[in-house]
């Protein structure tokens, strides 16, 4: 099943008040493995920056300025999402900026319905106690030492991992991994190696390999390597 973990930035807490999005970072998870395959974007809100909300994620009126407006850059959002699940941590936060700027350019909201609220799964699991996402990062051993200011994508990827330890997901590989080990220890097989069901996308490109191919021309005739090659 393919999964969008969600993260936004904002000017502040309230939409309905002027507050504007100012970045988006979207992770892709698949069977609750992350994929490699992300979604990040700044946005110019068109309007000043309060101090509060500087000091939470550090992007000045300035830096947002020449970023596009959501505008510009919605129909890539929405082909990145499709009709995946989203997992958000507090998700009406989240999801009521986004709605708001797709109504501004007159678009269809997202619906509750595909919401997966990681805060509310955090709340029944662990109640009585803090449940920030902070928190959770701590309580199941992720590293968020990079965390130094609040960042979409970042907050995303850290998310992402809290999310496969919440639903237990996490354990139920490691239970599958210990059962294997003990197969093979016993002598009945190898140990399965879990597969991508989706690889991840080639980090190579297609120019790379052109500008590979015109280094290559660069050698002449009779490159190096060909001293090493066994005689026709």
């Amino acid at each position: 099943m393919r999964e969008i973990v969600l993260d936004t930035e904002t000017t502040g807490l309230d939409p309905l008040r002027g507050d504007r999005l100012v970045e988006i970072g979207c992770v892709e998870i698949y069977n609750r493995m992350p994929t490699g395959q992300t979604f990040h974007r700044y946005f110019n809100p068109e309007r000043d920056m309060p101090a509060e909300a500087f000091a939470v994620h550090g992007l000045s009126s300035e830096f947002l300025s020449t970023k596009p407006l959501f505008a510009e850059e919605v129909e890539d959002f929405l082909a990145f999402i499709a009709d995946a699940p989203l997992v958000i941590h507090n998700a009406s936060f989240d999801v009521s900026f986004i709605n708001s700027e797709l109504d501004r350019i007159k678009r269809p909201p997202i619906l509750r319905e595909r919401l997966v609220d990681t805060l509310l799964l955090a709340r029944r699991k662990h109640p009585g106690v803090s449940n920030r996402l902070d928190d959770l990062c701590s309580r199941y051993s992720i590293d968020n030492s990079r965390r130094t200011k609040h960042g979409a994508l970042l907050d995303a990827e850290l998310l992402a991992e809290v999310y496969i330890d919440l639903i237990g997901a996490r354990q139920s590989q490691l239970v599958l991994a210990s059962e294997s080990r003990d197969t093979r220890a016993a002598g009945y097989g190898e140990m399965p190696r879990r597969q991508r069901e989706i690889p991840l996308a080639p980090r190579i490109t297609e120019a790379d390999r052109d500008a590979h191919r015109d280094f290559v021309k660069t050698l002449g005739d009779k490159p190096i390597w060909n001293d090493f090659l066994p005689a026709a």
